[in-house]
C-alpha cells in the first residue's frame, strides 16, 4: 500500500473513532470505513482548478489506453486518474472500476425525471 495513502487511511480512521465518541470501538471497522472514504474521494471527478496540463509520453499512453479499455472508461478519465493517483495501481484500478459503475447506474438522468 502506498505510504501517503496509508497516512491518510489512518488519519481518517482516527477521525472516525473521535467522531463516535473515541471510546474503545472496532478499529478494523473504522480502518475499512476510511480506506473506503478516501478510496471514494479520489475517485471523485477533477474540477478544473484540479487539473494539471501535461503532455502524455509515449510511454504513458499504453498505460492510459489498456486501463481505459479494460474498465471500460474513457481516455481522459483514465488519464485523470494516472495523474490524480499516481502509481497507486490499487487506488487507480478501484476508481476505474466506480467511474464505469457508476455510468453504468445513470445511463440517462434526464430521463428519470
Amino acid at each position: 500500500m502506498d505510504n501517503d495513502r496509508e497516512d491518510k487511511i489512518r488519519e481518517r480512521a482516527y477521525q472516525i473513532w473521535e467522531r463516535e465518541g473515541g471510546i474503545h470501538g472496532d478499529p478494523e471497522r473504522h480502518w475499512h470505513q476510511a480506506e473506503a472514504e478516501i478510496d471514494r474521494e479520489a475517485a471523485l471527478p477533477l474540477t478544473a482548478g484540479d487539473a494539471l496540463p501535461r503532455e502524455i509520453a509515449s510511454s504513458d499512453v499504453l498505460t492510459v489506453e489498456e486501463l481505459a479499455v479494460r474498465t471500460g472508461i474513457s481516455g481522459d478519465e483514465a488519464q485523470e486518474l494516472l495523474d490524480r493517483l499516481g502509481n497507486d495501481r490499487a487506488a487507480i484500478e478501484q476508481a476505474a472500476r466506480h467511474l464505469a459503475t457508476k455510468r453504468r447506474r445513470t445511463p440517462d438522468e434526464g430521463q428519470a425525471k
